[in-house]
């Protein structure tokens, strides 16, 4: 495998998750990845983070860390967002070093949020 940081996609996460108020996310503490070489098929992106316990052991804040694979960049912009916006909904209004998981981070609340971000984006506040 092989990671390298991307400006450009940490450009749009944050610009996404203000426009969402996704308040409780600290963007100096989530960073952006393109990653190749994995073997896998089916997984356009994830969320890294340290666990709590390793956080404490290294006296350390929480911090998140979205890796992009290869399939992503065949992805139109709207359905990018869309994968960006999942990956923001894993991380927990804590922003403790846990996930949310999938009954939460489903196709409905991702639809229903990116919804939201085009139309603010385009001046409409629904």
């Amino acid at each position: 495998m092989k990671y390298e940081y991307a400006e450009d996609l940490q450009n749009r996460m944050e610009e996404i998750a203000k426009f969402l108020e996704m308040e409780h996310i600290a963007i100096e503490r989530v960073k952006c990845f393109r990653s190749s070489g994995s073997s896998t098929k089916r997984i356009i992106a994830r969320c890294h983070t340290i666990g709590k316990l390793m956080q404490k052991a290294i006296g350390v804040k929480a911090h998140y860390a979205i890796e992009f694979l290869e399939r992503f960049e065949r992805m139109n912009k709207d359905e990018q967002d869309k994968v960006i916006i999942h990956e923001l909904m894993h991380i927990p209004k804590t922003f403790g070093g846990g996930f949310r998981q999938h009954d939460f981070v489903c196709d409905r609340n991702v639809e229903i949020m990116h919804r939201k971000f085009a139309n603010m984006k385009r001046g409409r506040f629904f």
